[in-house]
């Protein structure tokens, strides 16, 4: 006998594993075309809203851009997914998984002597003093929120001088996702103004040795650098 119950339609799930095993096989490249919401629907045996939900999840992550109309820039596109776009994704998953601060200094210190020892050697004259700019900057009356932030744009700039794109982004992912409980332990210092001293004068040593193209002592201060922070805030 003929079973002649529907098969269930596509979950957006699924739908969303077709469109990423497409684009993991390079079936589908920047630039491309989606097909129209109706077309795909059928080939998935899907219901509309499945694939609108799941091209939504896409558009979220910056994968895809959609836009309504006939003209050349209409419909679903594939685009090159932001490099903000990694970092966002892998800041939440770090911050909802809550990683052991053992666990993130780890991957710090293993990322930015990583960044630290190729900076040294790739850093041009441009993003040497972007840095001593950003060091300065620091050298203000700041209290920890502002120190922070310039903490964080000083560390990016390094990253980014390393000129390995993805080391950058996981990076920043990481430091942005630490950034509320780094920020608490400076707040929780009992005497802000001699560790911002202390930070500062670490800084200072970090970008000495990148400016004199020593990669290991670079390695080296950052990772101290890192250690200690994180110690504090960890106790």
């Amino acid at each position: 006998m003929t079973d002649t119950r529907r098969a269930r339609p596509a979950t957006y799930e699924m739908v969303l594993e077709h469109v990423e095993r497409r684009l993991t096989a390079g079936d589908l490249r920047p630039g491309d075309r989606l097909p129209p919401e109706r077309e795909l629907a059928a080939q998935l045996g899907a219901s509309r809203q499945a694939v609108r939900e799941a091209l939504r999840v896409l558009q979220a992550q910056g994968v895809i851009r959609s836009q309504v109309g006939t003209g050349d820039g209409s419909g679903t596109v594939v685009v090159p997914a932001p490099a903000r776009a990694l970092g966002r994704v892998l800041a939440l998953h770090l911050a909802v998984d809550s990683f052991p601060v053992d666990d993130v200094t780890e991957a710090r210190v293993m990322l930015e002597r990583f960044s630290a020892g190729l900076a040294a050697q790739r850093c041009t004259p441009a993003e040497l003093l972007r840095m001593a700019a950003q060091l300065d900057a620091m050298d203000a009356d700041l209290g920890p929120a502002e120190f922070s932030d310039a903490d964080i744009a000083f560390h990016v700039s390094i990253a980014g001088a390393a000129g390995n794109r993805l080391v950058g982004e996981l990076t920043v992912a990481i430091r942005e996702s630490v950034r509320g409980v780094l920020l608490g332990a400076m707040y929780e210092q009992g005497d802000w103004h001699a560790l911002r001293d202390r930070l500062r004068a670490e800084h200072r040593k970090i970008h000495a040795a990148i400016a004199a193209g020593d990669g290991a002592a670079a390695g080296e201060r950052i990772e101290a650098h890192i250690r200690a922070f994180h110690g504090r805030a960890g106790s």
